[in-house]
């Protein structure tokens, strides 16, 4: 009897095993693709998601309901983030590129107003950015940053779909991909 009921404690082991490697393996590869064009899981953005609006540091609103229906690139960032602060230039160079199929991008500053607008005065940029502060925080985890990092980028097709998401700091491939990939249809 007792070498029965070990047994099955090894066979419960085993499987429990199994199943967490599983399962460990499945989010790996998640993880792994996230950058990838299409491997988001295809959520669509609702209602909520397009009435959002930030001021912008050079005065104004902006207004995500205006970007609804257009190809765009969401890049969460902060001016005390190196990484985010690297990516900036290489975003603006991809949204002049970009700009005649009508990709918009936007910056989604995560930092205090008077730093943003200090920044970008010495390093401006060509695209819209919103001072999102503690709101673009709750909005990133919202939009699938579970922890909280930046910089975090998201692309999204015309129709409101999420395409593709990266954590971290966006590379020239990450942008090619995403520049070749069918945003329009």
């Amino acid at each position: 009897m007792a070498q029965g009921s070990q047994r099955r404690r090894w066979l419960f082991a085993g499987v429990a095993t199994a199943a967490a490697a599983a399962g460990l393996g499945g989010a790996w590869w998640q993880q792994g693709r996230q950058g990838e064009p299409g491997a988001s899981g295809g959520e669509r953005l609702g209602p909520e998601f397009w009435a959002q609006r930030f001021d912008r540091p050079e005065g104004g609103e902006l207004a995500l309901a205006s970007l609804q229906g257009r190809p765009l690139l969401i890049n969460f960032w902060a001016t005390w983030c190196p990484p985010c602060v690297e990516e900036l230039p290489m975003l603006d160079r991809f949204f002049v590129a970009q700009g005649e199929r009508g990709v918009q991008v936007i910056g989604l500053a995560v930092d205090q107003p008077s730093a943003v607008r200090k920044f970008l005065a010495r390093a401006p940029v060509a695209f819209a950015n919103g001072m999102a502060g503690m709101q673009g925080t709750d909005l990133a985890r919202q939009l699938g940053n579970a922890a909280g990092g930046l910089p975090f980028t998201l692309m999204i097709h015309r129709s409101g779909q999420v395409l593709a998401r990266k954590m971290g700091k966006l590379e020239a491939a990450d942008l090619q991909a995403w520049g070749r990939a069918e945003f329009h249809g």
